[in-house]
């Protein structure tokens, strides 16, 4: 919005579809969302119980810095027993959401003019916070016919004198992808020949369905040059109480804690009560949690591929769906609209993600078997995907 009271590099209009999905919502009484990954469970009752009740102990004030002692030592003691990898304490900081974790180690790393290498479709907030701690970011296409891997030529011609940090994120978002141990030597080797700081967006590590997650931080000789960001929000579903982590080296992090001090001053004490909670007991939690998603995607995966001039690949990690429409002969912008209004389903459209993005759109599901039925069932009855 242009204003004379609104700092000029928020002139331009830069609200995404993502951003506008709660409006969209909103067009008809009986819309069925499968736009946004705010999952429907609701967070596990022992987290909520238990929370509340340190809540009442006292639990209610700022926490340490670098976020409650004891939820730093069960991320530890998590890495340890899942990645069979040591973290010290001084290499882990607790953060209000994955969000401002990414935003604070981009403002942590990033000099005026340093760029910073996105692989796209992408997150959509991604380019902007590269840009709000005055980067560059560069693009790197990836490609469905290459199963959305990083190609390692591709992004090697991307690198100047000026690149700094290469983002990843897998499993990703929106593509669902998982990068296979192969292709994360591939950037492990990149990073180390030009000297690059990996910044590893793992949120979605407990939906990994054909092969175990592997955190880049486990690669050989990455340690030192891997920033690891992660969140509850997906793996417990516990959008809503914005807790995070950080981890990376410890001069890393006592840069981010001075930039939060700032920012957010301390990540919130009940929220880390929850996170303790939900690591405690992810043996319990996450199982039936993930069954439950895994069910709905190769549900709708295999309902997607069924529908004339729309084709998905076989899901592998997230609860999205990125769904291939180039057979419409439309854009990502006209099929998610015309879904909308005659199916009333609201789907996001692919360049939401990036210009790669275009000529998909992207399925969350978020909602039971029962909606995505009704849903493909509207969908299938249009008359748009008839050849």
């Amino acid at each position: 919005m242009k204003h004379k009271f609104i700092a000029k590099r928020y002139w331009k209009d830069i609200t995404t579809p993502m951003g506008q999905s709660d409006v969209l919502a909103a067009s008809f009484d009986d819309v069925i969302n499968l736009s946004l990954g705010d999952p429907d469970l609701i967070t596990d009752d022992l987290i909520i119980d238990n929370s509340m009740k340190d809540a009442k102990a006292g639990h209610t004030k700022y926490t340490d810095f670098r976020g409650d002692p004891e939820l730093r030592k069960e991320i530890i003691k998590t890495y340890k027993k899942d990645y069979n990898i040591d973290f010290k304490d001084e290499e882990i900081m607790v953060v209000a959401s994955g969000c401002l974790a990414m935003y604070l180690v981009l403002e942590a790393i990033i000099d005026d003019g340093d760029e910073v290498i996105i692989h796209s479709p992408f997150f959509t907030p991604y380019p902007q916070q590269v840009e709000l701690a005055r980067g560059i970011p560069v693009f790197l296409d990836t490609l469905e016919e290459e199963d959305f891997q990083i190609n390692i030529e591709r992004l090697e011609s991307l690198i100047t004198e000026r690149t700094k940090a290469l983002i990843i994120n897998t499993p990703n978002n929106p593509t669902g992808t998982c990068f296979t141990r192969s292709t994360l030597e591939d950037i492990a080797y990149i990073a180390k020949k030009y000297d690059l700081v990996i910044i590893s967006d793992e949120i979605y590590g407990a939906y990994s369905y054909q092969n175990p997650f592997i955190p880049m931080v486990t690669i050989d000789d990455m340690k030192e040059r891997t920033i690891t960001i992660n969140s509850f929000s997906k793996d417990y579903t516990m959008t809503g109480w914005r807790i995070g982590h950080v981890l990376a080296p410890d001069y890393i992090i006592k840069t981010i804690q001075q930039i939060n001090e700032n920012v957010v001053f301390t990540a919130p004490s009940i929220s880390q009560r929850g996170a303790i909670y939900a690591l405690r007991n992810r043996e319990k939690i996450q199982p039936p949690m993930i069954k439950e998603y895994r069910d709905r995607i190769f549900y709708a995966y295999e309902r997607i591929n069924k529908i004339p001039n729309m084709s998905v690949l076989s899901p592998k990690g997230t609860f999205y769906l990125f769904v291939n429409i180039k057979e419409t002969g439309l854009s990502s912008t006209e099929v998610s609209d015309r879904i909308l209004k005659k199916a009333h389903v609201l789907v996001l459209p692919g360049i939401a993600f990036g210009e790669a993005g275009e000529g998909y759109v992207r399925i969350a599901c978020t909602v039971g078997i029962e909606k995505l039925k009704e849903a493909f069932d509207r969908i299938e009855k249009m008359k748009l995907f008839q050849n």
